[in-house]
């Protein structure tokens, strides 16, 4: 018997892992916007660019080719 294959290898999902944790800071810079509504700039600029960083960079993150 072979052993089972993952479909990512662990570069993969340190990577995966990386990007989650931008698109949460991302969340966080936009929750602690201290404008009302958060009309500021950590919410209406720096928060959605880390977030979609974070989504780009877990696109990065499965294409990358593992070794």
């Amino acid at each position: 018997m072979s052993k089972a294959s993952f479909p990512f290898s662990k570069k993969n999902y340190k990577l995966m892992f990386i990007g989650i944790g931008l698109i949460i800071l991302g969340f966080v810079l936009i929750a602690l916007d201290p404008e009302q509504h958060g009309n500021g700039v950590l919410g209406l600029t720096i928060g959605p660019i880390v977030t979609l960083s974070g989504f780009l960079f877990e696109i990065y993150a499965i294409l990358a080719k593992s070794e």
